[in-house]
């Protein structure tokens, strides 16, 4: 018998340079896929699935990927160990953690006065993203489940209640940004302390103290009165505590402030948005699994109190208030846009019955509007109350209609959600749509304007330029690589890179804080359209990428 001369920690070193293999290819197909498949719909609105060349490409691009990716990751392992990176960088190692008094509060105090003197320069704010619709609601006590309650309430109320003492619309609009910029640069300065606890050195904690209070993605969100802002802090604060918890579980329990921080914001996140709940739910069973060895009976109520609270908050206020019923279209945007899809390109392959039974659930109108990338006219005139008498139908034609258009029904999905996984996208996806100042052109990155009943009074005008011109100008098209820091796909790719990588480590305790964003990040590949404002976490979350831990 011939016996091997492999040691325990030569198998163990052959097994994980497999499974890096496996990480790294896995970056290399997805890669591959996303940025041929993405090339194709940003030039003809549509991949071509049937042609051989096509796979040729993205074999090739997950081939070198998988080679150069793998070269890098081996190289930050030797680096890891003390050797220069690629040979000649030298990684900074962590230091001992920088006391410094009041360092958080000093940190917040440079972010509010970065972001305040950009809220001159927009004044009041960024009223924008169905920001009328939700003051109406409050205006006019109508109130429904298609925006979140708490934001609808927190956001009119605030307006209506200025308005009513001075008078003043915008002066309502500013009280209210400015109030969820302060919230949201408090939760900036908690991670800039935690990073500094961790040994962060001086100059990287000045240049993220510096990404934090300029990098216009996340000021135009400190600032914009859309609901995504303090979704987006709140899923910040989640990360956090997640990271938290793996890192010591004991401690973390034992201190009250870190447990009721964690469930308050665990519970504000999905009453901000609601995919934010399904991203939780999803997380859960992830979450026991891994703390499997150690769920004590504390740590369990910890991880599954914010589903119970937020079900029952979330249910009292819809009683409270008096709600009208879901918008399904909501939930259902992709077979929509699918079913939308076929009828406006292979109508004559549908039998008079399918259009007939079609046009019973959306309005021939609205079937008229068809636009690939966006699903807000299509799915307007959804007949709520006929798919709540009778939704069967709707499903046995969507699966007949898949069933006959399988190329059809996964482009009609990509072309809605290809811009959060293609980094040179160019999100202009309102393109020719007129709003209240303006009509978008050249890009529709972020909504920019002041909807009625306020008005954009600006301050600092040379910096009001500068937003408008990454919002809605040619920023994009003059300056391509630049702009990919303004990419949701680029950001994807960051984060794709360091999970596999941490995951070839077997590092899963890495991984598991993140798994809520990521997962938040799933959902939205079955939403309306692809903007910033539902991935800006990627923008928030970036700077814990960077905290390494001890080898």
């Amino acid at each position: 018998m011939i016996k091997s001369n492999m040691g325990p920690e030569k198998i163990n070193n052959k097994k994980q340079n497999v499974i890096a293999w496996l990480m790294s290819g896995l970056f290399g197909i997805l890669s591959g896929i996303f940025l041929v498949f993405g090339y194709q719909l940003e030039k003809y609105d549509n991949v071509n699935f049937k042609d051989a060349g096509t796979y040729a490409l993205i074999l090739c691009f997950a081939v070198i990927l998988t080679i150069d990716v793998r070269y890098v990751w081996r190289n930050y392992d030797g680096a890891r160990q003390g050797k220069k990176l690629f040979g000649f960088v030298t990684l900074g190692g962590r230091t001992e953690p920088k006391e410094e008094k009041n360092f958080m509060i000093k940190s917040w105090a440079i972010m509010v006065v970065l972001n305040t003197i950009v809220i001159l320069a927009e004044f009041p704010g960024f009223f924008v993203y169905d920001a009328q619709d939700e003051l109406n609601e409050v205006l006019t006590r109508t109130f429904s489940t298609h925006h979140p309650l708490l934001h609808v309430l927190l956001l009119g109320g605030t307006i209506a209640v200025f308005h009513k003492l001075t008078g003043s619309w915008n002066g309502g609009i500013f009280i209210y940004t400015f109030f969820q910029m302060l919230v949201i640069t408090l939760i900036l300065a908690y991670v800039m302390d935690y990073m500094r606890k961790k040994g962060i050195g001086k100059r990287s904690l000045i240049a993220w103290n510096l990404y934090y209070g300029v990098f216009p993605v996340i000021v135009m969100y400190n600032l914009c009165s859309s609901k995504d802002g303090l979704f987006t802090a709140f899923l910040l604060y989640v990360t956090l505590s997640l990271i938290k918890l793996v890192e010591d579980r004991e401690a973390f329990l034992k201190s009250r402030f870190s447990v009721i921080s964690f469930i308050a914001s665990a519970v504000l996140m999905p009453l901000f948005r609601h995919n934010g709940f399904y991203a939780y739910l999803v997380f859960l069973p992830f979450a026991f699994i891994y703390f499997r060895k150690e769920l004590t009976k504390r740590l369990a109520l910890v991880l599954a109190v914010p589903v119970v609270a937020y079900l029952v908050i979330n249910a009292a206020l819809g009683a409270i208030f008096s709600t009208k019923g879901t918008d399904h279209q909501e939930m259902l945007t992709v077979p929509i846009m699918q079913m939308a899809r076929v009828y406006t390109y292979e109508k004559e392959s549908m039998s008079p019955e399918d259009i007939a039974t079609l046009k019973t659930y959306i309005p021939e109108d609205n079937l008229a509007n068809y636009t690939p990338r966006v699903s807000d006219l299509v799915k307007y005139g959804f007949n709520n109350e006929l798919y709540e008498k009778n939704s069967g139908d709707f499903w046995k034609l969507w699966i007949r209609l898949g069933a006959g258009h399988p190329a059809t029904y996964m482009n009609s999905w990509f072309l809605t959600s290809y811009g959060y996984w293609y980094p040179p996208a160019l999100i202009n996806v309102y393109k020719g749509t007129s709003v209240f100042t303006f009509t978008y052109t050249d890009s529709s990155y972020f909504g920019y304007e002041v909807e009625q009943p306020g008005e954009r009074n600006s301050y600092i005008p040379v910096i009001d330029k500068l937003y408008r011109y990454i919002s809605i100008g040619t920023f994009h098209k003059d300056a391509p690589v630049l702009a990919l820091l303004f990419s949701p796909g680029f950001y994807m790719f960051i984060y794709l890179f360091v999970m596999l990588y941490r995951l070839s480590k077997g590092e899963f305790g890495r991984v598991l804080p993140f798994l809520p964003l990521i997962l938040t990040w799933l959902t939205v590949l079955l939403g309306p359209t692809y903007l910033v404002r539902y991935v800006v976490i990627l923008w928030y979350a970036l700077p814990l990428l960077s905290v390494r831990e001890p080898v």
